[in-house]
């Protein structure tokens, strides 16, 4: 009877010890917090109102709020991308209070046709074309087909296909580093970290077909610019 009380006493001690202290966090915590970070968007999305000023941008969102943010600290550290006129679709981050915003991406911006030389030899454009609505189609591209876009978390998501007989999707994550009426400068998020430069082809204006029924406003370019 007291050997197995021993016994007893024993495995509880070596439980308490295998699962620590109260309170503390163990490796399984955070890879759990890594990855609920990383499925979830912590982006607020909207539409760009009237109370928007050259350091304010008040949002619309897509719940049926108003929210009223300083980009100011944004603009100092080049994280206003695209500025932002009354109607533009908007996508921003914002600090804990939801009083600064952190990063803006000017959605509306993104839309359109974006080239750059040929990376394989320059004789010609290959691109994107991103619409409104999370459509993405390719241009010229020999072995990437786009099918569609989104911002998550800040940065500027594809999913795709490659022809190469393997109907498989793949995401491919980008960091917006510049977004201007005719510039667009993305960075991989992969190891090899690669930058590509886009601009608008030569000539190309804007009609409301192409950005699926977006009208801008006369002043779009620079109302609210940083």
């Amino acid at each position: 009877m007291k050997k197995n009380l021993f016994i007893t006493a024993i495995i509880a001690i070596v439980l308490c010890i295998s699962c620590g202290p109260k309170g503390t966090s163990n490796s399984n915590d955070s890879e759990e917090e890594k990855v609920d970070y990383l499925l979830r968007d912590t982006a607020i999305y909207g539409f760009c109102a009237e109370g928007s000023a050259m350091n304010t941008l008040q949002i619309i969102t897509d719940g049926g709020d108003t929210i009223t943010v300083s980009t100011a600290r944004a603009n100092e550290k080049g994280k206003v991308l695209g500025g932002y006129a009354i109607g533009d679709e908007m996508a921003i981050i914002v600090n804990s209070d939801t009083t600064q915003a952190i990063l803006v991406i000017n959605k509306s911006m993104l839309n359109g046709d974006w080239v750059m030389p040929n990376p394989m030899d320059g004789s010609n454009e290959t691109g994107v074309r991103i619409l409104r609505g999370g459509v993405a189609e390719s241009i010229d591209q020999s072995t990437i087909v786009y099918k569609s876009w989104r911002i998550f978390n800040g940065q500027l998501q594809f999913t795709i296909t490659r022809e190469d007989g393997i109907d498989a999707e793949e995401i491919l994550v980008y960091d917006i580093i510049k977004l201007t009426d005719n510039e667009l400068t993305l960075r991989s998020t992969d190891e090899d970290q690669e930058t590509y430069e886009y601009t608008h082809p030569a000539g190309e204006e804007y009609t409301e077909e192409d950005l699926n029924g977006v009208v801008l406003d006369e002043g779009y370019d620079d109302e609210f610019d940083m």
